[in-house]
């Protein structure tokens, strides 16, 4: 930690904005990991795992973690977590649903947002993140949407809706977007069978467009699926679910087997729990890094 925090290296890139270190990864085919934080012990986890290896990190937030613990109060932990670990690193809104929520994000002092209108007919997405897109120029913010099918929690794995390249492409020079979350075969929540990845989808639609490649459900997805999607393009993988459930099994095999009411004994197993799982993610996404 201490490395990070005397490094002029880190001052550089604490100003780098967002939109550019996607750019640069892209231009390097390697990724970072977007993780969700939900409370102060999973921001922890993460937190400590990044700073041990050294590697950069983007902290997500849903509107249910926002609505959860105030939006003001969940940008303030990420930022003091940030600071506190000397880690490089960027605070983003996690599928946004709608065009205010997105500008409420970015007047708290996101440095991303997300627009996720993929369910929406597909010019009326192009209008929406277009709004958005037009809006973060003041901020200097990344933009990140969506474009396909990606299922959400609850929703059926077996609908079918890839990214199409050539709309990608459209999509991407219509609106301006920094970031684009593709369909391609991955799914938010748990996965009943091993998914597969049309990678040759992805090959296709990197080769055509300028911006960074966002993979969703990152959760359950093998390490060799996602070294390749990386190798084929994908430049920001996003880990949701693994995180909740990590925390969550363990905290409950903790309280099952103790009488402890003290939570600052209670939390750490679990927190460490978190630690190494992002760990074993970074060994897959960004070794090295």
């Amino acid at each position: 930690m201490g490395f990070w925090k005397n490094s002029k290296l880190l001052t550089i890139l604490q100003y780098m904005k967002l939109q550019e270190k996607l750019q640069q990864l892209k231009e390097k085919q390697q990724a970072i990991l977007a993780c969700n934080y939900y409370n102060f012990e999973t921001l922890k986890g993460i937190c400590i795992a990044v700073s041990q290896r050294r590697a950069p990190i983007i902290l997500q937030l849903t509107r249910s973690s926002l609505d959860y613990m105030g939006i003001k109060t969940a940008v303030s932990m990420g930022r003091s977590a940030l600071d506190h670990y000397g880690i490089e690193g960027w605070i983003h809104l996690d599928h946004g649903d709608s065009v205010d929520l997105a500008h409420n994000c970015l007047e708290a002092g996101f440095d991303s947002v997300m627009i996720d209108a993929s369910e929406k007919p597909f010019e009326e997405n192009i209008e929406l993140t277009s709004r958005v897109v037009e809006y973060a120029r003041q901020f200097g913010a990344n933009v990140e949407a969506e474009l396909g099918y990606v299922a959400k929690l609850g929703q059926s794995h077996q609908k079918s809706g890839f990214t199409d390249p050539e709309e990608a492409k459209f999509f991407i020079e219509r609106t301006g977007v920094n970031a684009l979350a593709v369909a391609i075969g991955s799914a938010h929540g748990f996965y009943q069978d091993e998914p597969k990845l049309d990678l040759e989808r992805l090959s296709e639609i990197n080769s055509i467009v300028k911006a960074a490649l966002v993979l969703h459900g990152g959760s359950g997805i093998p390490g060799h699926a996602l070294k390749e999607a990386v190798n084929r393009g994908i430049c920001k993988i996003n880990i949701a679910t693994e995180i909740k459930n990590t925390f969550m099994k363990n905290l409950a095999d903790l309280i099952r087997d103790t009488s402890e009411i003290d939570l600052r004994k209670v939390f750490p197993p679990a927190i460490e729990a978190v630690n190494k799982l992002i760990q074993t993610k970074l060994d897959i996404v960004a070794p090295g890094q």
